[in-house]
């Protein structure tokens, strides 16, 4: 039943036996002559009666109705005295009380007034206490319902209200079964009510909830009408007693200083005061326009009140402007006028955020910091800026560090599944062309087949390249010698509109890299400066000697000091943006249209450059052009000898037939290809799926095996694990190692294995079967 506002009188409700008996005493005994007059006829009835068992029969009946009449009777008597007693007892506890004492029934009908309660409100009886206290305080019917639910559970209750008089405490007692003793105790002059109706300041009083109980008449004439709400008269919702706030009148908004009591009852009592025009006027005072930190005052609507001058320089502003919070920041990922008034309205903590200056052409960030303070009664919000640029910056760089990483790990990772799948398709392509002729209708479509396997090899390499995990075979070169080389490739490449200018440094040294990759990476650079000047213009390839002294630092790379060769390729072309500048080297960024390019090409190029010990950098301005850097170090080691593999001993018979093979390979479609393959050239294939079937399969000593072919990542133990424990018992096998990683994830193992070679996925029939024939004979 709690929440209902009881809406007037309630019909009389029954609450229990006794109380039903007591209304039937009442009514049977207005009327006792009905019950006389039935014994009459019953006893007639009984004189009348033709035989003895009616006699008896209506004899009983007027002798329980003559009964009954006498139950009724003390009944009656026994409920009058009793509530006279009642009343006896409540006149001589508040009889002379001077406070109003009603008592009501559990319908809230009244039953007894002392004398206080008949001079305030007149003779009540038979009336419900809600119709007597209707007009004299707001929802006497959720008031009076809430208090006599609370002391039927605990025996009393009392609450403060505010009355139109003033206020009054109601206090409530449960007397008897389902009885209970109101006093309404009033007061005058406690701040609201007709003392505060004589007050000149506006002041009003309202519950928890905002609603408005009770204003007076200096509030009401300021705002116009009689306020039901709080939202009707303020512009916000968060008052604090001691600030400034907005009132709505009939004549605008105005400002006025709020003072706020609490009151009884959780009631809150609201005073305004006016403000001085004095404190309408913001003036820095000489410390805080000195001060040497960049200090500003926002209105909590975001407005700029003032600034210092260490701020006005920051934010290259004039002593008259005055631009809005938003129009001087960005970047929070939310409207930054919102973080502002959430701080003005103290919905959140103080705290700092950095934040981007609008409108400029260079990237400046500040952090700054705001917090809420309160200035002879107004809100401010206080701003100190600190400059982040530098901060920001170093993010971004590990940022993209962490990104330009988390790229590289993933390329390598699924260019090794890729390299097995491309092992598969390619390799049964080439076993069904085996198949076919170049007539046969079905061989151009195996053709095509092959061909863009191929390309997705060399796709999957440009990842590889750019993860730095790709294989590369190092040798020593003059750049000079490569570059000749390369430019009838270049000028096919470039066209006619533009035009390849090569210019060589003398006396440089050589270096150690790829050559095949070296040529890569002219190549793309070469290609994407083409690509840059769609009306033609000049591509410049330019090497240079330099030896650095110091160590040289730039964009986070740190070039140790030595000699260098470097190598340049510039054009005139239209450059690249800033804000895209950091981004060139990430793979499948690209500028270009969809279906001109992968952008592969500069990730590639920074991958192998990395991965052969060099630098790359990059110089670019929008509509001038484009530089890209290449330092390598300058290989002086002139008694560098190239690896070779060990020989294989001498066998003590020639063989004429074909050898055996035990192939060991974890992906079944890659083993199944490998497996035909060699057996079309005349191997005797052993198959394994993991190392340990492989050193369970020459556990048998008559295998005689001539060579391992086998994967180097497997799970369980892998390829070079397997073959050392091999080796110790068949020291003449050679191998061949094969992995969809780079070698360099093998050179370790390979070089402490004698008479083994590595051979990359993807890889075709004829370099399968070409190898293990080369390390047969």
């Amino acid at each position: 039943m709690a929440g209902k506002t009881v809406a007037g009188p309630k019909k009389w409700r029954s609450t229990g036996l006794e109380q039903a008996v007591f209304a039937t005493a009442r009514g049977i005994s207005d009327h006792v002559w009905l019950v006389l007059v039935a014994a009459i006829c019953a006893a007639v009835a009984v004189m009348l009666a033709p035989d003895r068992a009616m006699r008896d029969t209506a004899g009983a009946i007027g002798i329980t109705l003559c009964m009954l009449v006498l139950v009724v009777r003390g009944l009656v008597w026994f409920d009058r005295a009793r509530h006279r007693r009642l009343e006896h007892n409540l006149l001589a506890l508040t009889g002379h009380d001077s406070a109003a004492c009603f008592s009501t029934d559990a319908s809230g009908r009244i039953g007894f007034q002392n004398a206080a309660a008949r001079h305030r409100f007149g003779h009540q009886d038979g009336m419900t206490l809600i119709g007597a206290l209707q007009d004299h305080f707001t929802s006497p019917a959720s008031v009076l319902y809430r208090l006599q639910s609370r002391a039927m559970v605990q025996g009393f209750a009392r609450e403060d209200l505010v009355t139109r008089s003033g206020q009054v405490r109601l206090a409530v007692h449960r007397i008897g079964g389902a009885h209970f003793l109101w006093r309404l105790e009033e007061f005058q002059d406690r701040g609201s009510g007709r003392g505060a109706e004589a007050l000149s300041l506006p002041m009003l009083v309202a519950n928890k909830s905002g609603v408005i109980l009770f204003s007076n008449e200096a509030m009401r004439r300021l705002v116009g009408l009689r306020p039901r709400h709080l939202d009707r008269i303020f512009a916000t919702s968060t008052l604090r007693s001691g600030e400034e706030v907005e009132v709505g009148t009939a004549n605008g908004r105005v400002r006025a200083m709020l003072a706020e009591v609490e009151g009884p009852g959780e009631r809150r009592e609201i005073y305004l005061l006016p403000v001085p025009q004095a404190n309408l006027d913001d003036h820095a005072s000489a410390d805080f326009e000195h001060v040497p930190v960049a200090l500003i005052k926002f209105a909590p609507d975001g407005m700029m009140r003032v600034a210092n001058r260490a701020a006005r320089e920051v934010l290259e502003i004039g002593t008259q402007e005055a631009p809005a919070f938003h129009e001087v920041f960005e970047g929070l990922g939310r409207p930054v006028a919102d973080w502002l008034a959430d701080i003005a309205a103290a919905r959140i903590p103080p705290g700092a955020e950095v934040l981007r200056l609008r409108n400029r052409e260079a990237d400046l960030f500040f952090q700054v910091s705001l917090r809420r303070i309160v200035e002879q009664g107004r809100t401010v919000v206080l701003a100190v800026l600190n400059d982040a640029t530098a901060l920001k910056t170093l993010e971004a760089q590990f940022t993209q560090s962490q990104k330009m990483q988390a790229i590289g790990q993933l390329a390598g990772g699924i260019s090794h599944d890729f390299n097995n799948l491309l092992t598969a398709i390619s390799g049964h392509c080439d076993l069904l062309l085996l198949r076919h002729d170049t007539v046969d209708p079905e061989y151009a479509d195996l053709e095509q087949i092959r061909q863009n396997a191929n390309r997705a090899a060399g796709l999957v390499g440009q990842l590889l390249a750019f993860s730095r995990k790709q294989t590369l075979k190092p040798e020593r070169l003059d750049l000079q010698e490569v570059l000749s080389d390369l430019t009838d490739l270049l000028n096919r490449l470039i066209g006619e509109k533009v035009s390849l200018r090569l210019s060589h440094a003398p006396d440089l040294g050589p270096i150690r890299v790829d050559k095949r990759q070296l040529e890569q990476v002219i190549m793309n650079l070469v290609v994407n400066a083409r690509d840059a000047m769609p009306e033609g213009g000049t591509i410049r390839v330019e090497t240079e000697a330099l030896a650095l002294s110091d160590e040289y630092r730039r964009d986070k790379a740190v070039v140790p000091p030595g000699a260098y060769a470097v190598i340049r390729v510039s054009d005139t072309g239209c450059g690249i943006p800033p804000d895209q500048l950091h981004k060139v080297f990430e793979p499948f960024f690209t500028t270009k249209r969809v279906g001109e390019g992968t952008g592969l090409g500069l990730s590639t190029a920074y991958g192998i450059v990395k991965q052969s010990g060099g630098f790359i950098f990059i110089d670019s301005e929008a509509e001038k052009g484009t530089t890209f850097h290449l330092y390598f170090p300058i290989n002086t080691n002139s008694d560098e000898v190239q690896p070779q593999a060990t020989p294989a001993p001498r066998r003590n018979r020639r063989r004429t037939e074909g050898g055996v093979v035990l192939l060991v390979e974890d992906e079944a479609p890659v083993r199944a290809f490998a497996s035909r393959a060699l057996r079309l050239r005349g191997f005797t294939v052993l198959e394994a799926d993991c190392a340990e079937a492989a050193l369970e399969t020459l556990e048998d000593p008559r295998l005689d095996i001539d060579i391992f072919v086998t994967d180097v990542v497997m799970p369980g133990l892998d390829g070079p694990g397997w073959v050392r424990k091999a080796l110790e018992t068949r020291p003449n096998v050679r191998t061949i190692f094969v992995s969809g990683y780079a070698e360099d994830c093998l050179a370790e193992h390979q070089a402490r294995i004698p008479n083994s070679i590595f051979l990359p996925k993807p890889f075709s029939l004829s370099a399968l079967t070409d190898a293990v024939q080369d390390q047969l004979h």
